[in-house]
């Protein structure tokens, strides 16, 4: 059975999407096991049996006990991770999209281009110039307030 924690607003509605912690989900050593694996292997990626047997867990178990710490899948959580190194690589590298597609670990620049719009909203170069010029617009005020 899963325990979720209760939450009453203000107009009454309960809230009881959020488990409480260390209920349910991996204990806190196999979630961190389990995320330096991923993050390891975030270019190739890594089979779920493996993760598994690190935290020492039957598949679907670990499977249902990693969703629940995280309220995400492994795979879900692996593609946010490779979004999220893919955004990194935008805003600090000059690298292609080809090139950031495959050091992230995607099949190849669409693929990227497909997952980083459905997961952010645009295109990873649209991201990059409005990230780009939100970065130029931060060091503008910095210097501002230094001078």
């Amino acid at each position: 059975m899963n325990r979720t924690l209760h939450t009453t607003l203000a107009h009454g509605e309960t809230l009881t999407d959020h488990p409480l912690p260390g209920i349910g989900g991996l204990a806190p050593w196999q979630e961190r096991i389990a995320k330096e694996l991923i993050l390891a292997h975030l270019d190739a990626g890594i089979t779920v049996t493996r993760l598994a047997e690190a935290c020492a867990l039957s598949r679907s178990h670990f499977t249902r006990k990693f969703k629940e710490s995280t309220r995400q899948s492994p795979h879900d959580w692996l593609r946010h991770q490779r979004v999220e190194k893919a955004k990194t690589l935008l805003l600090k590298s000059d690298l292609t999209l080809t090139a950031i597609s495959m050091e992230c670990g995607f099949f190849d620049q669409a693929h990227f281009c497909r997952v980083f719009v459905r997961m952010v909203g645009s295109t990873p170069l649209a991201w990059k110039r409005h990230g780009a010029l939100a970065l130029q617009q931060i060091a503008q005020i910095t210097h501002r307030l230094r001078a």
